[in-house]
């Protein structure tokens, strides 16, 4: 199945991100994605992050931002000041803040008395694979990604034109399958 993959798509969760200093420097970091966790888009709709999924995405120029807002970039991995890694547990991210930047140091504060913890990344799917349970229920699984950035969010994206076009996606799916059906009933009363 082809899916229109021109909608940049953005995932939310809540993590353990936090604010952290050392030799003089801040820092905010934690995990911007984790593996295996199935994310809920709405109900019977879910969807998971195959752990390769950012095998090839993490040498690509990344920025780090505030609520994905272009205008507020925190580091950038070109500039060796955002550092991403995949581990076991997902896409972890420690992004060195310039203490000049009034709005960077407003963001390590929030995070640090936790008024802000959740996180996102902003990216297009480049693989996935699609099951449909027999409970009626569906499940994406992100296989590979092109990463764009990473996020410190107030609120998560869940709610953003990405899950609007996974419905969009999801009742293209049910409208052929319907159509297949009519479509072997009328095979099958020709044959009556």
């Amino acid at each position: 199945m082809t899916t229109d993959r021109t909608i940049r798509q953005a995932r939310s969760l809540q993590t353990q991100f936090r604010a952290a200093a050392a030799d003089g420097e801040k820092y905010i970091e934690g995990y911007f994605a984790v593996f295996g966790a199935n994310y809920e888009l709405w109900p019977k709709a879910t969807e998971s992050i195959d752990s390769h999924a950012f095998d090839d995405a993490l040498s690509d120029d990344i920025r780090a931002l505030i609520d994905h807002e272009t205008r507020l970039v925190l580091g950038r991995n070109k500039a060796g000041t955002l550092e991403l890694k995949v581990d076991e547990r997902g896409l972890w991210g420690r992004t060195k803040l310039n203490q000049a930047d009034t709005d960077a140091m407003n963001l390590y504060a929030r995070v640090e008395r936790g008024d802000v913890d959740q996180c996102s990344f902003g990216f297009d799917i480049l693989d996935e694979k699609v099951e449909y349970r027999e409970d009626g229920s569906i499940h994406w699984t992100i296989l590979k990604v092109k990463l764009y950035e990473v996020s410190c969010v107030t609120f998560p994206a869940y709610e953003d034109t990405s899950i609007a076009a996974r419905k969009k996606e999801y009742k293209q799916i049910k409208t052929r399958q319907l159509q297949a059906w009519k479509e072997s009933m009328k095979e099958r009363l020709k044959k009556c």
